[in-house]
């Protein structure tokens, strides 16, 4: 039997975001690249997906209607 460690990805718009800290929770990460990537402030967390040795979440941005009624 074999043991690995499963290690945190973030994908947002199609790019991979490598995790900036193992001790950060998924929404905290977010604030992290939000400065990077304003979308994300009104992004959500979803995940994560088993992706072989990887845990991926991702972003993805709210969508909606600006004033409507």
């Amino acid at each position: 039997m074999k043991v690995e460690s499963v290690k945190r990805s973030f994908s947002f718009n199609g790019v991979a975001l490598p995790d900036p800290g193992p001790g950060l929770t998924p929404e905290q990460v977010k604030d992290v690249y939000a400065a990077t990537y304003p979308d994300l402030t009104s992004a959500q967390v979803e995940g994560p997906e088993v992706k072989g040795n990887k845990m991926v979440y991702s972003f993805r941005r709210a969508v909606g209607t600006k004033g409507a009624a």
